[in-house]
């Protein structure tokens, strides 16, 4: 997507992050056509009940302890495992969880599942593909050294600047289309010809040595805040949504408490990757404010991060009712802003 950038002015938002974060001193393939949407089984108008990051842990390893009988309850197969990555409840009981699937101990891509369970204990669940997972073998007859040489080939095709596999080709089975079979998952790492730092997925079939898919996972879109104008925001896509999640700084995410004054709140999501307007406008002004704070660290002070660990903290806004300020909290390595008198 273009780019729309403008000079940006010196905001509250802007100023807030870099005073309050200079007071300091998350790959499971994501993107691609073939993604359960945990949504597409929820009533229009369900409410999902904000979990702290405490209660999320919990629900998550209560449903991970589950898993060999809800793979038994789907009929999977003896070597398909269940990973949960996921669990969200809905203010009525509903419980939705998103499960990833590994066969033989290998990452399935595009085998993930969404299981819903009413509070009655009625379940049905959202795949995103229906074909059976299963490969004849797990040994590759093209070597891993093959397929970065083919992944580096894809990402010279999109003209990336600087391309390195930083990590091995990993071993897994691509299942999200047609029939299963045996591939390399490699990430390729450079710059965009717009200089966008690049994340490229290429999938090789390691039976054939042919290209499979490919994919950006740095997603660039634009925003309009009310304080900087229109932005560029680096953002993450999954599924058929963006959110709020900066690839490129340490995988910065941002969340709407929705006027609450406890918990993560939820994730920003978009459907075009133009954000602007409504809860969204302060979204943006909160973005590009921790993406200017992630730069001026990197570029002036020469950190990668706060911690200098490359792992960046994440902000959350909307805080409260009519909450006249901002404020950093270590508990959370956050970021938190109010919307100001009248929550304007």
């Amino acid at each position: 997507m273009r780019l729309v950038a403008s000079t940006p002015r010196k905001n509250a938002v802007r100023v807030a992050a870099l005073v309050a974060s200079a007071a300091m001193v998350a790959v499971a393939f994501q993107s691609g056509p073939a993604v359960a949407q945990p949504d597409a089984a929820r009533d229009s108008g369900a409410v999902a009940v904000a979990f702290t990051a405490a209660q999320r842990v919990t629900a998550i390893q209560s449903a991970q302890a589950d898993t060999a009988s809800e793979a038994k309850t789907l009929g999977l197969g003896a070597q398909e495992k269940l990973v949960v990555r996921d669990v969200i409840k809905d203010a009525d009981g509903t419980v939705h969880t998103r499960y990833e699937r590994t066969f033989a101990g290998l990452p399935v891509l595009g085998g993930d599942l969404v299981v819903h369970e009413s509070p009655a204990g009625k379940q049905t669940v959202t795949k995103a593909t229906s074909a059976k997972i299963a490969v004849a073998t797990t040994d590759a007859a093209v070597t891993a050294s093959g397929a970065k040489s083919t992944a580096l080939k894809a990402a010279s095709a999109e003209k990336t600047a600087k391309a390195e596999t930083g990590t091995a080709p990993r071993k897994v089975v691509w299942a999200a289309s047609g029939t299963p079979v045996l591939a390399w998952e490699t990430v390729v790492k450079g710059f965009q010809p717009d200089g966008t730092p690049s994340e490229l997925h290429v999938v090789t079939d390691a039976a054939t040595g042919k290209e499979l898919f490919r994919d950006e996972a740095i997603e660039t879109g634009t925003g309009t805040g009310k304080y900087n104008g229109t932005v560029p925001l680096t953002t993450t896509k999954s599924g058929s949504t963006y959110n709020l999640t900066d690839g490129a700084r340490g995988g910065h995410k941002t969340y709407d408490l929705n006027q609450k004054t406890s918990g993560t709140g939820t994730l920003f999501t978009d459907a075009d990757d133009v954000w602007s307007g409504g809860r969204q406008t302060a979204a943006v002004d909160v973005a590009y404010g921790a993406a200017e704070t992630w730069d001026f660290y990197k570029n002036v002070l020469g950190r990668n991060g706060i911690k200098n660990n490359g792992v960046a903290s994440y902000s959350r806004a909307h805080y409260g009712n009519s909450y006249v300020n901002a404020f950093w909290d270590d508990s959370c390595f956050c970021m938190t802003y109010g919307d100001g008198s009248g929550n304007a």
